[in-house]
């Protein structure tokens, strides 16, 4: 069920469509260091774990900007719900392979990293992420802070997916990224 998920070209183009929305908020207004006006910066990115096929022939392209100011040139790159930080597989498969893995006997974790093309050995950093990385985060403080019933770090992301219903439905996943979204953002001076 979330294997198709993975490979359903319109899941990747919606998630293009709120990266674009996120871009268009957060350069609204200009450059955070001078306020100057923000030119298009988009950098290529090789995304692990989809068909490049399915991001379509924009989709690859990491949404920034640049100041336009001589003197400033500060890079800004906005948040984004396909890519989760500097991880080169997608933040979609990044979640959904650790999700899956929770519970499951080595042979199994082997198997779905065979299935999803993760090796075991970054699918168990990826886990030690969300259970230690993660869990210090400030993101996930505040997002803790949002929540009725707690989510213990040991069920991270499984215990976030199911606060959308069906652990692996698009909207669980969609909600889910949307959330780590400030993760994937960086604002740095160029030099």
């Amino acid at each position: 069920m979330c294997h198709a998920l993975l490979r359903d070209a319109s899941f990747w183009r919606f998630l293009q469509l709120i990266d674009h929305d996120l871009a268009e908020q957060e350069s609204a207004g200009g450059c955070p260091a001078c306020g100057a006006p923000l030119h298009r910066a988009d950098y290529p990115r090789k995304p692990r774990g989809v068909p490049r096929a399915l991001f379509g022939p924009d989709g690859v392209r990491r949404l920034s900007f640049c100041c336009a100011r001589d003197g400033c040139r500060r890079r800004m790159t906005p948040s984004s719900v396909r890519f989760l930080g500097r991880r080169v597989f997608a933040g979609a498969v990044v979640v959904l392979a650790c999700a899956l893995a929770q519970g499951l006997s080595e042979r199994h974790r082997q198997r779905l990293c065979e299935r999803i093309g993760v090796g075991l050995r970054t699918l168990e950093r990826w886990r030690r992420w969300w259970r230690r990385d993660f869990a210090a985060s400030a993101p996930w403080a505040a997002i803790r802070a949002r929540l009725a019933t707690p989510v213990e770090e040991q069920a991270l992301p499984r215990g976030l997916l199911e606060r959308w219903g069906e652990a692996f439905s698009a909207t669980s996943v969609v909600g889910l990224l949307r959330l780590l979204a400030p993760l994937s953002r960086s604002v740095r001076a160029r030099g």
